[in-house]
């Protein structure tokens, strides 16, 4: 794509978000985390009770772990690339009320390839394949619903999505399922695709979720009718 027309689509899709945001501002709304892997949530939605799942991991846990030293709450993990296997195993393998599985999202409950990325520096890997390359490693995903009975949850608190494209079938999954979420935050990948964006909110919207933060490409999102 002519490097022009990029940037046009995202200052038109970055001003469309920030329009979306500007009816439903809210005064609890506070970024926890680093610059890098944080996450702009309503703090006041959260407690000690709260049941949060985070999937997608990577190398960076400092949102993980902001939100079990703001509210002391249980938070649930799930990334199976081997570099984040192994970054948590060194950092935060004794942590309370950090639980991580090494499980990825997915619509079935199926065994799937998470392509490499093009940086072998990088740590994230995609299963559709985002940056087009060959090399990838299997692992075995969950549809949401699925690994929530598993768990013994019928609703989350949270529920941070950061899954290099995938979040597109996977938020259709969570749909079909109803599952009660109350805060969904969501990291859009390829963004050039301003209809797959645009009908993925407007579900979203149909369904009860107000966009409430955008932070680059992290939309934060609040179901209030659970």
């Amino acid at each position: 794509m002519n490097t022009l027309i990029y940037r046009v689509i995202k200052r038109l899709e970055r001003y469309a978000l920030g329009l979306a945001t500007q009816r439903h501002s809210r005064k609890d709304l506070q970024k926890l985390g680093s610059d890098y892997g944080g996450w702009v949530i309503p703090t006041s939605l959260l407690s000690n009770s709260s049941v949060c799942y985070c999937v997608g991991v990577g190398e960076d846990i400092s949102f993980e772990m902001a939100l079990i030293d703001t509210f002391g709450c249980e938070v649930f993990a799930f990334d199976p690339t081997p570099k984040a296997v192994q970054f948590v195993h060194e950092n935060a393998r004794n942590v309370r009320r950090y639980h991580f599985n090494d499980v990825g999202l997915w619509s079935e409950n199926r065994r799937m390839r998470f392509y490499e990325p093009r940086n072998p520096n990088h740590v994230s890997h995609s299963i559709v394949n985002l940056q087009g390359t060959s090399r990838f490693f299997e692992a075995q995903c969950r549809r949401l619903s699925s690994l929530m009975a598993d768990l013994n949850h019928d609703k989350l608190d949270l529920l941070k999505l950061d899954i290099e494209g995938a979040e597109y079938e996977v938020l259709e999954s969570i749909l079909e399922d109803q599952v009660k979420t109350r805060i969904l935050c969501v990291e859009f990948d390829q963004p050039t695709s301003i209809l797959k964006v645009g009908r993925t909110l407007r579900k979203l919207t149909r369904t009860g979720y107000t966009l409430v933060s955008v932070d680059g490409w992290n939309c934060t999102f609040v179901r209030d009718n659970l």
